[in-house]
């Protein structure tokens, strides 16, 4: 049960229903769960509906208007999701992964933790990157050179951007305990370290 409860749109004042309706409109309303609030990180953007409304903001630059190609999009959400064990961004994730050509063998390697095998040395660039950024905050020379021979200067600031934010995701999925829609399995145990 997630730690905030869910707000219905008619539990909304006008910035928290132009959330809702930016939230639905781009997105479907496939994210309203059975109490009639948004799920994932969404009903945490109604609860502040100023800083919601430009995270949503972010969110759709990050994954649709910058240069970097959707597959390697996903690479890099679901490595940051992987290394905080962000379940629900996993769950989106993964599956958006593979639909946009990562292989199931890198996706299933990557959620446990695993070298994965990667066949692409555009995907490997970019989760040496992304993982790197996600456990240390930093990003080592011989890194930032391969994702800039890879990406360019522009490329390397969107997927740096973009680590950022399904960080900041991953935080807020996390600290309010928001749940998977009923009958997902759990990428990772409840004890995992």
């Amino acid at each position: 049960m997630s730690r905030l409860p869910y707000l219905r749109y008619d539990d909304l004042d006008n910035n928290g229903r132009l959330v809702w309706d930016g939230v639905v409109s781009s997105r479907g309303d496939r994210l309203i769960n059975n109490e009639g609030g948004l799920i994932g990180p969404f009903n945490a953007f109604v609860h502040a509906p100023d800083v919601g409304r430009r995270l949503i903001s972010l969110g759709v630059t990050v994954l649709t208007a910058t240069s970097l190609d959707r597959r390697l999009t996903e690479v890099a959400v679901i490595t940051v999701g992987a290394w905080w064990r962000a379940e629900f961004e996993w769950w989106a994730h993964a599956r958006i992964a593979r639909k946009h050509g990562v292989d199931p063998a890198v996706v299933a390697a990557i959620g446990a933790g695993e070298d994965p095998p990667f066949e692409r040395e555009d995907e490997r660039v970019v989760y040496e990157a992304a993982h790197e950024l996600a456990s240390s905050g930093q990003l080592s020379q011989d890194r930032y050179d391969a994702v800039c021979a890879l990406l360019g200067e522009a490329g390397t600031v969107e997927l740096v951007a973009l680590c950022g934010y399904y960080t900041l995701l991953a935080f807020m999925l996390n600290a309010f305990a928001v749940p998977l829609p009923p009958g997902v399995p759990h990428q990772w145990p409840a004890d995992a370290d």
